[in-house]
């Protein structure tokens, strides 16, 4: 079983096993939605399963409310997060999942070709359902295709459904509320993994406020990668995060970013780093700053 990454190599001999697996492709362009689902087009692993971040990671969004867009129709259900990328409720991404033939006996692979960005999304959210067998393909369609891999264009065929049962979560996820209540505490270190521009509030392209959550330390997610567009060595993910939190407690770290997305590979390469599984505020910035009241800092912490 396959928990955090998995090499092109471990990925080949899995699919040469016959062993039950899904893969799946997570590529997205922010900027350009539409993108992703045509990329997958192009090219993607054979047999991968496309899963679009707002419509199969995201819940729908709707009129901003108080802990941001969480105003959805009502067959939805109730989202697990504000934000401009809502967590579905597990019984809606439960029902997602069953729907593309995802069943609990699988050991799932997902892969990006942005830096494990998206694909991140997915791997936490599987985590989060009490799914552990799930691991980033390391170094994505990039390295998968440096490596000789095959990819296609086909359109893959239907699967039949099947029932999948979520179980405990082996994620942690924690609310707007609960940031907001141990601010400034030694039991909560958030790290905001935007860049430094956005993080210190010199540039804010997609919220009405610009900055960061006071306290909040910065680590852009692409810093998690070496040159080859892998995750970096587990010791080296470990110093640096280690000289990153100057003697905090790594159990305390709660990930954050613009939208829960872009945290997650922090997070990955915590848990890769054998740091611990760590927790997401996927609401993030975006639910911060669109709730009135809540204090906000530029610049870079003291």
């Amino acid at each position: 079983m396959y928990t955090t990454l998995v090499s092109v190599e471990q990925l080949q001999q899995l699919q040469a096993s016959d062993a039950p697996l899904m893969v799946f492709d997570c590529s997205f362009d922010l900027m350009k939605p539409e993108a992703g689902p045509q990329l997958y087009a192009a090219a993607h692993i054979p047999g991968a399963q496309y899963a679009n971040l707002d419509s199969d990671l995201s819940a729908k969004h709707g009129l901003p409310g108080a802990h941001g867009d969480v105003v959805v129709a009502q067959e939805d259900g109730v989202p697990a997060s504000g934000g401009r990328h809502p967590l579905p409720s597990r019984e809606k991404f439960a029902a997602w999942l069953s729907s593309v033939g995802f069943s609990n006996d699988m050991q799932a692979v997902v892969y990006d070709r942005n830096g494990a960005n998206y694909c991140g999304r997915l791997w936490w959210m599987l985590k989060w359902m009490g799914h552990d067998a799930v691991a980033v393909l390391d170094g994505g369609l990039q390295a998968w295709q440096a490596a000789g891999g095959e990819v296609t264009d086909r359109e893959e065929p239907a699967r039949f459904q099947s029932n999948f049962v979520q179980g405990e979560p082996l994620a942690k996820l924690v609310t707007t509320d609960t940031v907001l209540r141990r601010l400034g505490q030694a039991d909560q270190q958030l790290i905001d993994a935007r860049a430094g521009a956005r993080y210190r509030g010199e540039v804010e392209p997609l919220d009405p406020i610009a900055g960061h959550i006071p306290g909040a330390l910065n680590r852009p997610f692409a810093e998690n990668l070496g040159p080859d567009g892998k995750f970096k060595p587990a010791s080296q993910l470990r110093a640096e995060f280690e000289a990153l939190l100057a003697g905090r407690d790594a159990a305390t770290v709660v990930h954050q970013c613009g939208s829960g997305v872009s945290a997650v590979p922090n997070l990955l390469a915590m848990q890769i780093a054998g740091l611990g599984t760590t927790a997401l505020y996927a609401g993030s910035w975006s639910e911060w700053s669109n709730t009135p009241g809540l204090p906000t800092r530029q610049g870079a912490e003291p």
